[in-house]
């Protein structure tokens, strides 16, 4: 009897291996839309800020909270905006991630030079493609 579940034991364990590698290669074609592996090997090296180097004085965590405030009350803009990655170093906003328009990507922009202690501001957001 042991062997009997065994065998079954083995082959559900198969059967959830083919189906995990299935659905982990769904999607993971070049050039589709959820292939990013590029911009993960960008934002590795140190030419890319990510949020890991946000600067954690006072002043640069204060733009980063307003400049974000400012964007997710904008209830004109879209998700995508509302989650575009902010970070400041020495009242340099960045701005980065996928946002749905120029537009958008221009109204961002006006926010965190709006934004009072904001010196510069580096728009990295990249409109969305359709």
């Amino acid at each position: 009897m042991s062997k009997r579940y065994s065998k079954l034991a083995i082959a559900l364990a198969a059967g959830l291996m083919l189906t995990m590698d299935w659905a982990g290669a769904a999607g993971k074609t070049a050039g589709s839309p959820v292939e990013n592996t590029e911009r993960n090997v960008r934002d590795k090296g140190n030419a890319t800020l990510t949020p890991e180097d946000q600067l954690q004085n006072e002043g640069d965590l204060r733009i980063t909270a307003d400049v974000r405030k400012a964007i997710t009350g904008d209830e004109s803009l879209s998700v995508n905006a509302h989650n575009a990655k902010v970070i400041t170093r020495n009242g340099t906003v960045t701005l980065r991630g996928p946002v749905n328009s120029e537009s958008e990507k221009n109204q961002l922009q006006d926010i965190a030079q709006k934004t009072p202690g904001v010196n510069q501001v580096d728009n990295q957001l990249e409109v969305r493609a359709p």
